[in-house]
């Protein structure tokens, strides 16, 4: 299972009149995971903190965290550990904080870092990564009305149709449903309908945990 955030994201949040910002974006390397830390300690200059976390690979085989001045465990640690537990991948959250004045004590620290990436997280949402396969269907004209009938049933959307001698329809269905749908499709149609397996693509769908 592939996991990341739908979208890249901000979220603000006030603890003991400390700001704390949260930035997410997604990465597809360290160097850019890199440039973004920079770009945010760039706009936030005047802050008195920028920690950052972030996973890289399908497996988060990577990941790197900062307290940028913070005590040390207190701040990049908790973050990624927020990513860790979501199994989040390719991304990277800098927090910037601006104190108020009050201490939070190192507890408090930690709840406040791990909190501002949970909550951004909570606000955007998150996507999963599935692999799917093209599945080309030839057929006569009289079985077309029995055959969208059934697509609407298993929720699978026509993506391409051409109305020539005969009908073509083109769809996308989840790698390891393809054989499933092929014999029902078989099974239900007495095998009227000639079916091939085409390219394979990957499509982010809303994950819901």
């Amino acid at each position: 299972m592939t996991i990341t955030i739908k979208t890249d994201f901000i979220n603000e949040e006030e603890i003991k009149k400390s700001r704390f910002i949260c930035h997410l974006k997604r990465i597809s390397s360290e160097e850019e995971a890199r440039d973004f830390i920079a770009k945010i300690k760039k706009e936030h200059w005047k802050a008195n903190h920028n920690c950052s976390a972030y996973t890289l690979g399908d497996r988060q085989e990577i990941q790197r965290t900062s307290d940028d001045g913070e005590p040390s465990g207190t701040a990049g640690v908790p973050m990624l550990e927020i990513l860790k537990k979501k199994e989040i991948i390719n991304v990277c959250a800098v927090v910037t904080r601006y104190f108020g004045g009050i201490k939070l004590g190192a507890g408090g620290l930690i709840r406040a870092y791990a909190g501002s990436v949970n909550h951004a997280i909570e606000a955007v949402g998150l996507v999963e990564f599935i692999n799917q396969r093209e599945l080309i269907l030839n057929l006569d004209y009289s079985l077309y009305d029995s055959l969208q009938r059934f697509l609407i049933d298993q929720k699978i959307k026509i993506s391409d149709s051409e109305f020539l001698s005969d009908i073509k329809v083109k769809c996308f269905i989840d790698e390891e449903k393809v054989d499933e749908v092929m014999n029902l499709l078989t099974e239900t149609f007495n095998g009227k309908i000639i079916m091939k397996k085409g390219d394979s693509q990957q499509v982010e769908v809303e994950f819901l945990s």
